[in-house]
């Protein structure tokens, strides 16, 4: 007679991103995770491969997150509203769940890599606005463009990396506002 599932598949990625939040990617393991749901680690790898697999599970739920809360932005008339407002939306995010955010951005193995579906599907509302502001022609780049300020503005605010002074809210809208500008084809 088997053995009765003392765990699910939910609980358990939600156990790895409860860990990788308070402790870190590295002490995400299949043993913490195990402990965590109350099983034995080898009880695990019924559900999960491996602790690349883990990862992935946590990366593709971050995503969908991610999804849902850039989806649920109020869209207006003005693509630099839209843009201002899904900024606004990604750093709030990344302040709720920073571990996840860095980790959708973090460099893993080939085996831990969200599916690609998952990353387009995220990217959705930037590549609709960023299309909305520069024309079809330029979508792509200027949406590159956009997530690479927003994150290293985002990475260094969680890391306390702005030493000088002043008021980081007012500097991001700041940026926000005058990338929109630059990256706004002339009507």
């Amino acid at each position: 007679m088997p053995t009765p599932d003392r765990t699910s598949l939910d609980a358990i990625v939600q156990a790895a991103r409860d860990i990788l939040e308070s402790q870190g990617l590295a002490q995400l393991t299949m043993q913490a995770v195990a402990g965590r749901v109350g099983v034995r680690a080898p009880s695990l790898y019924k559900r999960v491969r491996n602790r690349d697999a883990l990862v992935r599970l946590v990366s593709e739920a971050t995503l969908l997150d991610l999804e849902k809360h850039l989806n649920a932005v109020p869209a207006t008339r003005e693509p630099q509203e839209n843009l201002a407002a899904l900024l606004r939306a990604l750093r709030a995010f990344a302040h709720a769940r920073p571990a996840a955010y860095h980790l959708i951005f973090t460099n893993v193995p080939a085996p831990a890599k969200p599916d690609l579906d998952l990353l387009t599907r995220a990217a959705t509302p930037l590549l609709r606005i960023a299309a909305d502001l520069t024309g079809p022609g330029q979508t792509l780049e200027a949406a590159r463009t956009i997530t690479a300020w927003a994150h290293g503005f985002i990475s260094m605010e969680l890391a306390d990396a702005f030493n000088l002074g002043g008021d980081v809210d007012r500097a991001y809208e700041y940026g926000l506002t005058h990338l929109t500008t630059a990256i706004t084809k002339p009507t």
